[in-house]
């Protein structure tokens, strides 16, 4: 089954639209609270079409990506009650659970490896706010996290150029439905823990 490519192709032609910057921040703030594509696959064709400004646009990322990751806070914290149906669609609640007993004892830390990894950063978001952590330390653990995150991924792409879709397209697949299998391990792997 063909997905990866056909989704690579699809954002490597909207990076390239002049609003490219509006929908990479759109993209970035909404992955943060609920949806479930991440923004990188995004950024790295826009980085690869105009790699003077990876800087740049590692930047918008991050920024619309802390401020989803805020509102995302705020519902944790304030509407708790309403969120709870899109933990339990998601099938994120066990997963909720454990990252808020985690909050307890790392906080900051906590934060920090969701914003930098491709774990649901959007289940640490509304569990910061409902667990209680520091908006100053949630807003500094997303920060350097998703900053350090995302100016990687666009400064690789923007430093390998034309070498990185000749490396990486045709393997796309492989490489997508990998990602998949990694984090299905690692799901696998904190179900079989707790």
């Amino acid at each position: 089954m063909r997905l990866f490519g056909p989704l690579y192709q699809r954002c490597r032609s909207w990076a390239a639209h002049r609003h490219a910057p509006a929908y990479l921040a759109g993209l970035s703030a909404i992955e943060s609270v609920i949806f479930p594509i991440p923004p990188d696959v995004m950024l790295a064709p826009m980085a690869l079409a105009r790699p003077e400004r990876w800087w740049r646009f590692g930047l918008i990322c991050t920024l619309a990506s802390v401020l989803g990751g805020m509102l995302g806070y705020l519902l944790g914290h304030y509407a708790l009650e309403w969120a709870w149906p899109w933990i339990e669609h998601f099938g994120q609640v066990q997963t909720y659970e454990r990252v808020q007993a985690l909050f307890v004892t790392y906080g900051f830390w906590i934060v920090f490896v969701a914003a930098f990894t491709p774990i649901p950063y959007k289940v640490f978001t509304i569990a910061s706010g409902a667990a209680g952590i520091g908006l100053i330390p949630f807003t500094l653990g997303s920060l350097i996290g998703r900053g350090a995150r995302f100016l990687l991924v666009a400064g690789i792409a923007a430093r390998l150029g034309p070498r990185f879709e000749q490396v990486v397209l045709p393997r796309i697949e492989a490489v997508g439905w990998g990602m998949v299998v990694v984090l299905l391990l690692a799901i696998v792997g904190l179900e079989l823990r707790g």
